[in-house]
């Protein structure tokens, strides 16, 4: 398999699988960053991967009695790169749309 293929495949498997691992966390603003980093951390450990940030846009979350809100994918921003081989594929996952879309932004 051509490795930009591949490349791609994997930024979009890791994509795909973060947000469905973590959509649904209780959070709150104040423990935002600590799960900004737990994504960090976890996708990080995965192969291919070189590079993630993840973000979390706090504005949009409606805090329900108990002081928290559940992590929706709307509020994702998150950019992967992956390298197979030598080739590198940068990726995202944002709100676009009112809609969180996942999308190859270049492939080197």
């Amino acid at each position: 398999m051509d490795d930009k293929i591949q490349a791609a495949f994997e930024a979009g498997i890791k994509l795909g699988a973060l947000y469905h691992q973590w959509v649904g966390t209780p959070i709150s603003p104040e423990t935002a960053h600590t799960v900004e980093t737990a994504i960090e951390n976890a996708v990080g450990l995965q192969p291919f991967v070189e590079d993630i940030r993840a973000s979390i846009n706090t504005e949009l979350m409606t805090l329900n009695s108990f002081g928290y809100s559940e992590l929706a994918g709307k509020m994702f921003d998150v950019r992967i790169t992956t390298k197979v081989g030598s080739s590198v594929c940068h990726a995202e996952l944002r709100l676009e749309d009112e809609y969180p879309l996942m999308k190859i932004l270049s492939i080197e």
